[in-house]
């Protein structure tokens, strides 16, 4: 089992383009599986960018207006931009539980837990993909994505919440593949949270993400 201290935290304030994050992930994947690494959890932004996951569809591209580029994760095409805080979870699940979905699952219940900090009621649905909320028109919007890669059992890309991204950079694809529904931001219904608060939060509660996981252990 993984020492407390060999799971590290970054955290970034300034953009860190994805295909440079991408590249530092898939190295840190795999310096991890080889043991040559502490696992990791990397908390930043991108410029704006669309990435398409193994399932995208083309035709769920509607608008490249921003580079589109082939992540290697589950899932269809997603947006990240500012305004977007982003959390990369590399784990070694060989040392924990190897469950995959249910590694997905605690990740959705440390989002949806998170969200419940600064007021917004959130939860998971029936087929559909990411973390759902109430818009301001009052029907179902998305507030985060999933989405994961998992290679030698050691986790990649995590997850997103939206805090004050420009909600219409989402329109120039169909997120996640799903068009009946629309995104929605914590700006956008009315709270205000900084980057600084939502790490915070998140961070106070990784100590249960990771009892779900099966790993005792504290994010340093």
């Amino acid at each position: 089992m993984a020492s407390r201290s060999q799971i590290e935290v970054w955290r970034e304030l300034n953009p860190i383009p994805f295909r440079d994050a991408l590249t530092i992930m898939n190295a840190r994947n795999a310096a991890i599986a080889n043991g040559g690494e502490r696992e990791l959890l990397w908390l930043l932004e991108h410029p704006a960018v669309y990435t398409a996951g193994t399932s995208a569809v083309a035709t769920e591209l509607l608008d490249p207006r921003f580079e589109v580029v082939e992540a290697g994760r589950g899932g269809r095409y997603t947006y990240h931009g500012p305004g977007q805080r982003i959390g990369y979870v590399l784990l070694n699940l060989a040392l924990r539980k190897r469950d995959v979905r249910g590694f997905v699952k605690a990740l959705e219940e440390w989002m949806i837990g998170t969200l419940s900090d600064f007021g917004v009621a959130a939860w998971r649905a029936e087929g559909r993909i990411g973390i759902w909320t109430e818009g301001k028109d009052g029907r179902e919007a998305k507030i985060g994505a999933i989405g994961v890669r998992i290679r030698r059992w050691v986790t990649m890309h995590g997850f997103s919440v939206n805090l004050t991204p420009d909600l219409d950079h989402f329109s120039g694809i169909i997120p996640c593949g799903i068009a009946a529904f629309g995104v929605t931001s914590l700006a956008d219904l009315g709270h205000d949270v900084a980057t600084e608060a939502w790490d915070q939060a998140l961070l106070a509660r990784a100590d249960a993400f990771l009892a779900q996981i099966g790993g005792p252990e504290s994010f340093t």
